[in-house]
């Protein structure tokens, strides 16, 4: 049912003609893409910074919460571009990212990088000065912050990975469960 929804919608943005035109733009499309790459690095270059010193591997010195302050604007600059970006490119090719697991784990992960991130920026915030400036943070704080390098991690690989059709819909060999996680509603030739 969700699946045949989320194709509908996607069938639909892809006959705008906007969603071709996007598509088919050589210079736009390859800008949004590089735009999105570039603020993908700038964010997470600030998001690493900041998580490996809640796990206490670099600037012990440095109180966490100074880091965390410095580095969290150009953070959410980058972020938010990077989505802004990352819905652009979704709209010109709605069918293939609608149908592509990686696509969809990717959106998974991300869900739960959010989720995580508010969590872990209350917690910073709620325990400010208890631990600010020493040199191994509290578990929590460094699981947090392990849990946010490896989401993030799954989000970029599942990222490039989209652009492999390693299990596209229709493909011979895959799963049934692969058909379902990747969106697929076509009818599979009986094997």
């Amino acid at each position: 049912m969700l699946n045949k929804l989320l194709l509908d919608f996607a069938q639909w943005m892809d006959a705008q003609p906007w969603s071709s035109s996007l598509h088919e733009s050589f210079y736009l499309f390859n800008w949004l893409e590089t735009t999105h790459v570039m603020t993908l690095m700038l964010s997470l270059g600030m998001l690493v910074v900041i998580d490996l010193r809640m796990l206490g591997w670099i600037m012990p010195t440095v109180p966490a919460s100074k880091i965390a302050d410095r580095l969290f604007v150009p953070m959410i600059i980058g972020f938010s571009i990077m989505v802004i970006t990352g819905v652009w490119l979704f709209t010109a090719i709605p069918i293939r990212y609608t149908q592509s697991i990686w696509f969809r784990i990717k959106l998974i992960l991300l869900f739960a990088a959010f989720i995580n991130a508010v969590l872990f920026h209350r917690h910073l915030k709620a325990s400010a000065g208890s631990w600010d400036t020493a040199p191994k943070p509290p578990k929590r704080t460094r699981t947090a912050a392990a849990l946010s390098l490896s989401l993030w991690a799954g989000v970029v690989i599942c990222g490039r990975f989209i652009a492999y059709d390693w299990y596209d819909c229709g493909k011979d060999g895959n799963s049934a469960f692969i058909n379902w996680a990747a969106g697929c509603i076509a009818e599979l030739p009986a094997e």
